[in-house]
């Protein structure tokens, strides 16, 4: 049970209700503990937290019995006393970051100033220094000497302390299999990055679809968003590979179900090989029809100067592995140029009974 709270202690709680821009915190007393919604926005705006989940926050003051919790310490409620005490606890803390000073910037914390050295700003970007001069950062405090008024601070362990969080918490999260949204952050030749709970994923293009993509603008655009499967996971060198094509019924499953040995059916050219042709029966399906059994052709035969990509063509099943995915084909005709073809001998054997009769012409030649 929390009772007296000294400043900058922290606590470690369970969240008992959201309303608006302020999280109310269980403290075992007659009143909740509240802390600022926003700062627990994530990079897309929403809340990284809900009711139940446990959190630590540092206790910052009693507002006519309303007790005031943070994740961080801003700048205006940052004394001396409470600077030693963010130090000890590694409480973060907000500053401002003043100017350009010899080897780093001066920071104004509350009343007190720090020195941030040039390494220690900022994360992941690489900035000019004037890019940070006037904005308001958080920060870890490193070295702390009252006495000397002596103040180091770095930014940049303040955001790596927060990312060894969040992939601590993915770690109890997220697994190999599941499912998870993301939103598409940039479209590449070989695949998209997907923005999946603050980590960068790749989506393969060989995983986006059961057929093969030729165009991956066509497929997707930035900013959409979807939903993937998760193929790998290496949180600690912040790594993901995700699957769209997972999701769409592998039409492998129901092969036998759907053709047989002899069905005669209509595909497209997917692929164009020395060997043969590639012929794509369904999205996620191609069967091979060899060289060898092509008409007019031979081993060294330029099959690209005979057929074309998309170009459509009759086949007939000889064979499904289904295990080996494979399937053989031959080329065939279609039902309506068979019937044709029947339909034109049919006539010619028509038009030659109308004109021959072999008992005239026996009698003719008798005479």
């Amino acid at each position: 049970m929390f009772n007296n709270f000294e400043e900058g202690q922290l606590i470690k709680t369970k969240i008992v209700a959201i309303y608006g821009e302020n999280i109310f915190l269980d403290l075992n007393m007659k009143s909740e503990g509240i802390i600022d919604s926003s700062e627990f926005l994530n990079d897309n705006g929403t809340l990284s937290v809900k009711v139940g989940d446990t959190i630590s926050a540092y206790f910052i003051s009693n507002d006519h019995g309303e007790m005031h919790f943070t994740t961080r310490l801003k700048g205006d409620k940052a004394n001396t006393a409470v600077l030693e005490k963010a130090y000890q606890g590694k409480i973060p803390v907000e500053g401002s970051v003043e100017k350009e000073i010899k080897g780093g910037f001066e920071i104004k914390i509350g009343d007190s100033r720090a020195f941030c050295p040039f390494s220690q700003m900022g994360y992941r970007q690489k900035e000019e220094p004037k890019f940070f001069i006037g904005k308001t950062m958080t920060f870890l405090i490193q070295e702390f000497n009252r006495e000397q008024h002596n103040i180091i601070v770095s930014n940049r362990a303040f955001h790596e302390e927060e990312e060894n969080k969040k992939v601590a918490k993915l770690k109890k999260e997220l697994k190999v299999g599941m499912l998870v949204k993301g939103t598409i952050l940039s479209l590449q030749s070989f695949g998209a990055f997907v923005d999946v709970e603050g980590i960068q994923a790749l989506l393969p293009i060989s995983e986006i679809k059961r057929s093969r993509v030729q165009d991956i603008e066509k497929e997707l655009k930035i900013g959409e968003k979807i939903q993937a499967q998760i193929l790998s996971l290496d949180l600690d060198h912040k790594k993901m590979s995700i699957s769209t094509k997972a999701l769409i019924e592998d039409p492998w499953d129901t092969v036998l179900k759907k053709y047989k040995v002899g069905d005669k059916i209509e595909g497209t050219i997917s692929k164009i090989t020395s060997f043969g042709l590639f012929i794509n029966i369904e999205p996620g399906m191609d069967g091979l029809l060899f060289i060898s059994k092509l008409p007019e052709t031979s081993e060294n035969t330029n099959l690209n100067k005979l057929y074309k990509i998309g170009e459509k063509m009759f086949v007939e099943i000889d064979n499904i592995d289904e295990r080996g995915r494979r399937i053989a084909l031959s080329p065939t005709k279609s039902k309506e140029e068979e019937d044709n073809i029947n339909s034109y001998m049919q006539t010619q054997v028509d038009d030659k009974d109308d004109t021959y009769n072999p008992f005239a012409e026996f009698m003719k030649n008798k005479k």
